[in-house]
């Protein structure tokens, strides 16, 4: 049995196509402005960037939810940003190729949120 760490994933509606154009497996490089991908580690705190900031900028947001091989999440520390439900992994762009060969299953979304 393979042991995996949810990851939550608040996103806007450009990426969310990039993801299900992947067959909802991957997610896509990141942009040159865009040096770290930062999953979330609870769905509380997804649920609010993605109500709040993706709404603000994008009209949508989504909160998604993945599996990643617990030996690969091991590399990283978790960060507390802000408040106690505000955690989150810093993964640096060069390095989510990898994750997501290291994504168990699909990237599921689990919630929608509109202005």
């Amino acid at each position: 049995m393979i042991e995996t760490i949810t990851l939550y994933r608040p996103t806007g509606p450009k990426e969310l196509e990039l993801v299900r154009a992947s067959g909802f497996k991957c997610w896509p490089p990141r942009l040159p402005e865009q040096p770290i991908f930062y999953p979330v580690t609870n769905e509380q705190y997804a649920i609010q960037i993605a109500s709040q900031w993706n709404v603000k900028f994008s009209g949508v947001g989504y909160v998604t939810r993945f599996q990643v091989r617990s030996t690969f999440m091991s590399r990283y520390e978790i960060q507390k940003v802000g408040g106690a439900e505000h955690t989150e992994w810093w993964i640096p762009a060069e390095d989510l190729a990898e994750l997501n060969e290291n994504i168990v299953g699909n990237i599921e979304i689990i919630g929608e949120y509109h202005s």
